[in-house]
């Protein structure tokens, strides 16, 4: 008769030689990581992609505003316009924020480093410049959008509400798209 000592010994041999399921052991190790990945991936491009088209619309609305198509663009028919090309963005026209001044090439004045966005704390947003430009001025449009993370929960988009949980970003991220541009002598010089 054996001791029990000897049966352990005997059952962790047998567990050490038993290859029975190492296939799904494996899967429930690696997968986790894997699909974390793969999350962290679709967020990143999902951000890129709604950025790539908040710069897009934001070029094709300067365009129509420097060569007179838009010829008294007001901060309304600008985002209209920059909403219709970046489709990808939601809710684009509430959380889009438009900032337009007149620079002198002379004197020049660097924008301040701070970005006005969207306050989601807010119920009515604070006045924000917006100067329309004449013939041949130096224009400057800095557009935010804020956007929410597609997975909130999970991997890269957790890391962003984690990381901007304040009141006025609302767990979003900010979009930022600049475009500096000069008015075409399109108006009429009075």
């Amino acid at each position: 008769m054996m001791c029990k000592f000897d049966q352990a010994r005997d059952f962790a041999k047998r567990f050490a030689e038993c290859e029975r399921g190492v296939a799904s052991l494996e899967f429930a190790i690696v997968f986790p990581v894997f699909f974390t990945f793969f999350l962290m991936t679709y967020e990143s491009g999902m951000v890129s992609l709604q950025h790539v088209m908040l710069e897009r619309g934001v070029d094709l609305a300067v365009r129509d505003v420097r060569i007179g198509v838009m010829s008294t663009p007001t901060a309304e028919r600008l985002k209209e316009r920059i909403c219709e090309e970046a489709g990808i963005i939601p809710n684009c026209e509430t959380q889009l924020q438009l900032e337009m001044t007149r620079r002198d090439p002379r004197a020049w004045v660097n924008l301040s480093n701070q970005v006005r966005c969207i306050d989601r704390s807010l119920s009515s947003q604070p006045v924000v410049e917006f100067t329309n430009g004449e013939n041949n001025d130096v224009m400057v449009l800095r557009a935010c959008v804020r956007i929410d993370p597609v997975l909130p929960t999970t991997g890269l988009g957790k890391s962003i509400v984690a990381n901007n949980d304040n009141d006025a970003a609302g767990g979003s991220v900010a979009l930022v798209a600049y475009s500096a541009f000069v008015i075409e002598p399109f108006k009429d010089e009075p």
